[in-house]
């Protein structure tokens, strides 16, 4: 974004990803779940990504990461410190200078204690020291890394995973919906320990449903509908649905209960059945049948944005 001089560290550009599948018996289609896809972290940054359920976000995690399952193509490019992201060097880089704070925490492996697993069975005296304070700050007991994962409640399975995470020195972490299962306390000093870690001049890419607490540690908050970017804007631009850009985040900022929960009526397209052109065109006010063309996207007062109404 052309308001931002900062390093990038991670750069996104026309990400699409599809699934290809079987109907009708040997009939094959190719499902676009994620199309021309904008993102991007800057040093000392903290970006939230939010929208709704099935709107692509936890997919792009994993886009990032390079483990999509077999049947996944995607395509655009992903840069890492301003080098392209090949496989090989994804492979490189994951688990160390690219950490996954994981959605599910099936992730724990059933079979290990949990403390082996956050030191990666690494038994040396800093690392140990490392760990208890991580279980301290998050609220864990030291006798949790005793534990296997069945022993561990929702909530503590998650700030374990947190904890796996900042064992290392990563320069990126990628939080996948990190805080449904914490009371707000560990949700909120979770959110602190990632502004922390970006304050730092790293980086923290929070893919989150719940905009209001993303609001409140995010830099910038990246706005998905059906697959792609509508809207990139600083967070102060949420402080008032004047400065925001696209139609769909001022629907999301007036169901806020701070801005009157105001309800939006339709419901967001299935992969199966997108619209021509803008993904939220059935829904919008605004629309035209311009709309059903390319909408590119263009960079409105320090925010990036795809309509071609936008001010």
């Amino acid at each position: 974004m052309s308001c931002i001089d900062d390093k990038h560290i991670l750069q996104i550009e026309n990400l699409s990803v599809s699934f290809t599948q079987y109907e009708q018996g040997l009939r094959q289609i190719d499902l676009k779940v994620i199309h021309n896809l904008n993102v991007s972290v800057h040093e000392g940054e903290l970006v939230a990504v939010v929208g709704a359920s099935g709107s692509g976000k936890s997919l792009l995690a994993h886009a990032i990461l390079g483990i999509l399952p077999p049947n996944c193509n995607a395509s655009g490019n992903i840069s890492f410190d301003d080098e392209l992201l090949s496989p090989v060097r994804i492979r490189q880089l994951r688990g160390k200078k690219i950490v996954l704070v994981p959605q599910s925490v099936t992730y724990l492996d059933p079979l290990e204690k949990v403390g082996d697993q956050v030191r990666k069975e690494r038994k040396d005296e800093s690392v140990l020291k490392k760990q208890e304070e991580l279980f301290t700050f998050y609220g864990l007991q030291k006798k949790t890394g005793d534990l296997y994962p069945f022993e561990l409640s929702g909530g503590m399975a998650r700030r374990v995973l947190l904890s796996a995470a900042m064992m290392e020195s990563p320069r990126l972490i990628i939080a996948d919906e990190p805080t449904p299962g914490l009371h707000l306390e560990a949700a909120k000093n979770a959110m602190r320990h990632f502004r922390e870690f970006a304050d730092k001049g790293n980086g923290v890419l929070l893919i989150t449903h719940d905009i209001e607490l993303a609001l409140e540690v995010a830099d910038r908050i990246a706005v998905f509908y059906a697959g792609t970017t509508v809207e990139e804007a600083p967070v102060a631009d949420f402080q008032s649905m004047a400065t925001l850009r696209h139609p769909y985040t001022k629907a999301l900022w007036r169901a806020l209960p701070q801005n009157g929960f105001q309800p939006f009526p339709g419901n967001q397209p299935y992969v199966k059945d997108m619209p021509k052109g803008c993904p939220f065109g059935p829904r919008c006010p605004q629309f035209t049948l311009e709309c059903e063309e390319d909408v590119p996207e263009q960079v409105i007062r320090c925010g990036t944005v795809r309509c071609i109404y936008a001010e």
